[in-house]
């Protein structure tokens, strides 16, 4: 039996183990691993959030490798676990296969894409450039040097929509603002290599960047420290990240994954499928961390600054062109 077997078994056994008097939900992490400090956690903290509140269990898995995305799928499904959460866009199309053998499980994929989706399928997206547009504001009124810095993890049309929004917003507060944009790899593994992440800090810091923001996932995690080492600003993605280094990170971009999680789990077998939902500012869905950690450096003009774009872009009289639109950014040549 193979370590990948064998993983997978004792994953299902401890489903089943669960007992079939009630289905219990079922969390899927996508690769990078659950406490990355960024995406995989938030979803996490949104189904630890439900089981606190319930005072229920969940059944969870973490992946270690691609092959092993519709063998979870299954096991679960065949478990009975309802609904069955996955993160990250790359298990999309497989769950859109898997669901379709079994028509009684309701499945939630949180950032994927499907050109059709099935009856027990939602799909749950964030208008993550919005986000992007008020940190990127913020980059460009902290940065005394006038460069800023953008590190993604995989190189994928959903991280270039990230920084495509932070680009916007930068060069909305200064259109001479120089932005250096780096990707840390093409495969998987981008999501979890801090030290890349910190290699690529130093590159950019070394052009001159005094603000970087990083949108990798485990890797942003090394992004973050070289910045603090450095005694420049770094800006976090997804969950709120300001904590890791009090005082040197500007803010964190939020992208309410836990919200995702928490209400697909709260729903339970109802939850409502068949569709997709996509969160932006106006829901809520994203935005900017402020709290004790970060109150030193967001001045008021900031604060003001980014109230009034927020507003803008909610009541539509400020469009952030989306990197989708037309595969390309108005604002970065990536």
């Amino acid at each position: 039996m193979t370590l990948m077997q064998k993983f997978l078994g004792a994953a299902a056994t401890l489903a089943l183990s669960a007992g079939a008097a009630f289905a219990e939900p079922a969390l899927i992490y996508d690769l990078g691993g659950k406490f990355d400090k960024s995406f995989n956690e938030a979803a996490f903290n949104g189904a630890q959030k439900w089981a606190d509140e319930t005072g229920s269990t969940f059944r969870e898995i973490e992946l270690q490798s691609e092959a092993q995305r519709e063998q979870a799928l299954r096991r679960f499904a065949e478990a009975g676990a309802n609904p069955v959460v996955t993160t990250g866009f790359a298990i999309a199309s497989i769950l859109g296969e898997v669901a379709k053998d079994y028509p009684d499980t309701k499945f939630v994929n949180i950032d994927g894409w499907l050109p059709e989706i099935p009856a027990n399928v939602k799909l749950i997206g964030f208008q993550e450039h919005q986000g992007s547009y008020l940190v990127g504001m913020m980059a460009a009124m902290a940065s005394k040097s006038g460069t800023v810095g953008f590190i993604g993890g995989m190189d994928i049309p959903l991280i270039r929509h990230f920084g495509c929004g932070y680009a916007q917003g930068a060069k909305a507060v200064n259109p001479d603002i120089k932005i250096i944009a780096n990707m840390t790899g093409t495969t998987p593994t981008a999501w979890n290599d801090p030290v890349k992440g910190s290699e690529l800090a130093k590159a950019q810091i070394s052009q001159g960047a005094d603000v970087i923001y990083a949108a990798a996932g485990g890797t942003g995690v090394g992004v973050l420290q070289t910045a603090a080492d450095e005694d420049i600003l770094s800006i976090g993605v997804d969950s709120n990240q300001n904590h890791l280094h009090s005082g040197k990170v500007l803010t964190s971009m939020l992208k309410r994954v836990d919200v995702a999680v928490y209400n697909s789990m709260k729903s339970g077998a109802s939850l409502e499928t068949g569709g997709s939902t996509v969160l932006g500012l106006a829901e809520d869905g994203v935005g900017v961390a402020m709290d004790e950690h970060n109150a030193a450096l967001v001045s008021d003009a900031m604060k003001a600054a980014v109230e009034d774009a927020r507003a803008k872009i909610i009541s539509g009289d400020l469009e952030v062109v989306a990197y989708y639109t037309n595969d390309s950014c108005p604002a970065l040549d990536f």
